[in-house]
């Protein structure tokens, strides 16, 4: 079914607009799902809890360090501008690199200009900030219809995510959102059927910012059918992007793409790295950017599944922790050998470490001086892409 016909059938069952997909409505889940508890999600519960914001709110509005210095820039930047003016579009097309780029930048930016409108609304109780989230979620869900090009599946994972995150916050902590319903519509027939099976074959990054658009939506929408379905993908996902020396002597090939499986398809997948050490990803001999990416697109579905009840950082550990150390360490300094990417690597892992460092280091007490070093220095982290102010809501934040 087309992404028209999926938005005129939802249209035309109003009255079912907030309930779960049927699960007929994606292909079965991989065997290594694990379906959740079939309790109520928690809310807010896309990416920050309650219990998470009040002590960034205590934090910030106290003065105290790293969170003062976080809150300063978030509240600084344009995005926190009531006059703010969202640019909505009826078709978004981005090309590869976002050339052309007919919305894609506008997209984001209202998308994290909502998020920011929102953790500044919870932070200050001004509730012109809530408004203001609410009329950019609301000029878009009036008008968006799709997202074409070849780098749609991407954008809709940038975009959504950071949607999904705006519209969780506000609907749970604002008392008046009139259209609210109107915005579940767009996420659950724009965005959520573009992202929620992943893209097997593409570089991982893809398919885990993906997956961390689908959980986050599926939150919102209280869709347990494709919450469960996206963690699936998450879990098949994350030994084919960061590599252990038990897997043996090539890194596992990605589920669902039949055409990269022998030796010397690995190893192109994998940029043409021939040589696999603990912590290697997938995308580190393209740059340490992208790798980025999907390292932060990990921690943020662990992030989320963990405040529902589902202790995925469990199992990321092992391959999380190597790769936040393998990549942190040559950000700081340490020479690039000869069999790591040629001798030569692109650096700039940039702002994707907080939420997975609060996580290990935090609340599981994980002695990771190198990833700490790192971590520290990127402080305040900013907002890039489909990630924001995470020093704020995430540093020294066990809760």
């Amino acid at each position: 079914m087309s992404r028209i016909s999926r938005l005129v059938t939802a249209t035309l069952a109003t009255a079912a607009l907030l309930l779960p997909v049927p699960a007929a409505a994606h292909p079965a889940p991989s065997p290594l799902a694990q379906p959740r508890s079939a309790a109520a999600f928690a809310h807010p519960g896309v990416l920050v809890s309650r219990p998470q914001l009040d002590l960034a709110r205590a934090k910030a509005l106290a003065g105290a360090q790293p969170w003062k210095s976080a809150y300063d820039a978030m509240r600084t930047s344009p995005f926190a501008s009531l006059s703010w003016s969202a640019r909505p579009r009826a078709i978004v097309e981005c090309g590869s690199a976002s050339v052309p780029n007919n919305g894609c930048s506008d997209e984001r930016d209202d998308a994290t200009a909502a998020y920011t409108q929102a953790l500044l609304w919870y932070i200050t109780k001004d509730a012109k900030h809530a408004q203001k989230a609410i009329a950019i979620m609301d000029a878009w869900s009036a008008v968006l219809r799709d997202h074409t090009n070849s780098n749609a599946p991407l954008q809709t994972g940038w975009a959504g995510a950071t949607f999904a995150r705006a519209a969780e916050l506000i609907r749970h902590t604002y008392p008046s959102w009139p259209q609210v319903n109107r915005f579940a519509t767009m996420l659950r027939t724009v965005y959520l059927p573009e992202v929620v099976n992943g893209r097997g074959c593409t570089n991982g990054n893809w398919e885990l910012i993906m997956m961390d658009a689908a959980t986050g939506i599926a939150v919102f929408l209280d869709d347990h059918a494709s919450f469960d379905h996206a963690v699936a993908i998450w879990r098949a996902r994350l030994p084919a992007y960061i590599y252990l020396t038990s897997d043996g002597a090539l890194p596992r090939p990605p589920a669902n793409c039949g055409s990269i499986n022998t030796r010397s398809e690995i190893i192109g997948y994998w940029q043409g790295q021939s040589t696999f050490t603990d912590g290697l990803a997938q995308e580190t001999c393209r740059d340490f950017g992208h790798t980025g990416w999907g390292l932060e697109a990990i921690a943020h579905v662990a992030e989320t599944a963990r405040i529902q009840g589902l202790d995925l950082y469990a199992e990321a550990q092992p391959r999380l922790t190597q790769a936040l150390y393998f990549h942190a360490r040559y950000e700081l300094g340490t020479a690039v050998p000869a069999s790591l990417c040629g001798g030569s690597v692109k650096k700039g892992l940039g702002p994707t470490t907080e939420v997975a460092f609060n996580a290990f280091h935090t609340r599981s007490g994980l002695d990771m001086p190198t990833t700490q070093r790192y971590t520290e220095a990127q402080r305040p982290a900013g907002e890039d892409h489909f990630l924001a102010w995470e020093t704020l809501t995430h540093a020294n934040n066990p809760s």
